[in-house]
């Protein structure tokens, strides 16, 4: 992912889309997949009438929360105002009977190690007789990609650079965490591989700055410890309906980005870095589809408690990885948070924008065929209505936006990642 990203790597971001909140259908229950209010965790849960009860009668014994110290699935737990294991018992039932399914269809789209391509394979080698000249090539190649690239490929990179972060994110998730570390589980098995094919992208993007000479690789490296140590909240609850709702949009913003960027070198001419991040975005690919399945299933068997993930998800707005970046230095001399200027950059050379966020929910409506639903409570055809109903609103606002911008006034910002050259912006 990681982005998230996307950042999500360059992931869609809130910074890309506008402060103006269009109207919006009465809102949604106050978090949607929860089965009592947070506010009044006493109440009774409102058992899911469509979760499917053999899938109920198969699952495993609900595991104990470490942070709220009762049975995981017995109303949210809400902790210095954060919610947090918001799951029914019901759908936490479901969500552990899918272990077959996560391993028949979800499992297979992971690549065998030795079918995987490593960053050496397209690096200078240093062992050969030659690599001087193999590193004279590449920094030849890298002469020709604008100051605007490089800011574009080093946020791409310092958020795949976060990875820790989100193998802990997936972690978080009840019913899917691989609780020891080690777990042979579906689940565990699949957090832990798709964490080591995502550990190849920022590896190679990292060496290939160093190599073309172009980047400051201290700020960089600064900000890259500042971003893990701050984390992330993606306001997903603990709850894997939210989770694999984000983690489905952001492989599929992750991919776009990379595509993006790889046609932007390709076009530059430096063909290497196109394959580079062509690759990456081919393996975001996959991973996109993986997350994509594991929520078909939960649409099959749950198209109710789905439905009102999706729709509490997209109203928080999807969080990106990187939105807390920090180099140390680019806030105290623009007043600004660098990565609000990563993403304008991101936003102006096409990379990612707010027209791929809007494409992005269309494509995950069109594809879990959220329209044509059928048979909700009167709660879930409002949030059906109201995720429908979104694409369109985003469009109008990012249009605006646009126009806003383009009225505005230029001014030349230096980032630190590019050794304080500036960019016009």
């Amino acid at each position: 992912m990681a982005g998230h990203s996307t950042i999500m790597h360059q992931r869609p971001c809130k910074a890309l889309l506008p402060t103006a909140k269009a109207p919006r259908p009465e809102r949604v229950s106050h978090r949607v997949v929860a089965q009592a209010q947070p506010t009044r965790p006493s109440q009774p849960n409102r058992a899911s009438t469509a979760v499917q009860a053999s899938a109920i009668a198969d699952a495993p014994p609900a595991h104990t929360s470490r942070v709220s110290e009762k049975p995981l699935g017995e109303g949210p737990t809400v902790i210095n105002g954060q919610v947090l294991h918001s799951l029914s018992k019901e759908r936490l039932a479901l969500v552990n009977s899918l272990e077959p399914y996560v391993r028949e269809r979800v499992m297979p789209l992971l690549k065998p190690v030795e079918k995987c391509w490593q960053p050496a394979d397209f690096l200078p080698d240093p062992s050969k007789g030659d690599y001087l000249d193999q590193l004279a090539e590449l920094r030849k190649r890298t002469d020709c990609l604008p100051d605007d690239y490089f800011v574009v490929l080093v946020g791409d990179m310092i958020t795949e650079e976060a990875l820790p972060t989100y193998m802990a994110m997936l972690n978080t998730l009840d019913g899917v965490r691989d609780e020891t570390g080690a777990e042979q589980t579906a689940w565990g098995k699949w957090t832990r591989e798709w964490t080591a094919e995502e550990n190849r992208h920022g590896d190679l993007m990292n060496k290939y700055c160093m190599l073309s000479g172009r980047v400051n690789m201290k700020a960089v490296e600064v900000t890259i410890q500042n971003l893990i140590g701050s984390g992330m909240d993606p306001k997903t609850e603990n709850n894997p309906y939210l989770g694999f709702i984000y983690t489905s949009f952001q492989e599929r913003a992750t991919k776009i980005s990379h595509g993006t960027t790889a046609r932007h070198a390709k076009e530059y001419g430096d063909k290497v870095l196109g394959q580079i991040t062509g690759a990456i975005a081919s393996d975001e690919g996959r991973h996109e589809s993986a997350y994509c399945r594991i929520v078909d299933e939960l649409f099959r068997k749950d198209p109710e408690g789905t439905t009102l993930a999706f729709a509490d998800m997209m109203k928080k707005q999807i969080v990106m990885p990187a939105h807390m970046m920090d180099d140390m230095v680019h806030k105290g001399r623009t007043g600004r948070n660098i990565f609000q200027d990563f993403s304008t950059v991101a936003e102006s050379t096409g990379t990612y924008t707010a027209q791929d966020y809007a494409s992005i929910l269309e494509h995950l409506i069109q594809r879990w065929e959220l329209e044509g639903l059928e048979g909700l409570s009167s709660e879930g055809q409002q949030a059906q209505e109201y995720v429908c109903k979104l694409p369109p609103r985003i469009r109008r606002l990012a249009d605006r936006t646009l126009m806003r911008k383009e009225k505005g006034k230029k001014r030349e910002v230096p980032f630190t990642w590019i050794c304080d050259r500036t960019i016009n912006m």
